[in-house]
């Protein structure tokens, strides 16, 4: 008679940690943007170690550094996003060009008649 086959302890599941180190937004370097949450204080602040950007956001008790990350994210967005509409605005508002191309006057425009 042979003995009973002993079964193998279950494999450990492998928990996935989320970063804490992210690229940089306006130097493009990797893992250079760190995350410190202080949530005492309800704050999670991120720096470049490399450009010296930074950043601040409220947190609650459930947020991890990838959400400051991304609300960081977010308000550069959103910040493009007005500098974007302000300029569009100068643009009807002042009359100017709304092509990315220089201008070039033509003969009809009559920007140059009285240089002649």
């Amino acid at each position: 008679m042979g003995k009973r086959k002993s079964s193998s302890a279950p494999a450990k599941k492998v928990k996935q940690t989320l970063a804490t180190q992210f690229a940089c937004l306006f130097c493009n370097h990797n893992d250079s943007v760190v995350c410190s949450m202080d949530k005492k204080m309800g704050i999670g602040s991120l720096s470049c170690k490399v450009c010296g950007q930074s950043f601040q956001a409220s947190i609650n008790a459930l947020s991890a550094p990838i959400d400051v990350y991304s609300e960081w994210i977010d308000a550069c967005e959103a910040v493009a996003e007005q500098e974007k509409n302000k300029d569009d605005e100068f643009i009807e508002k002042d009359g100017g060009y709304a092509s990315d191309d220089d201008h070039v006057p033509k003969e009809e425009d009559d920007e140059f008649s009285d240089l002649e």
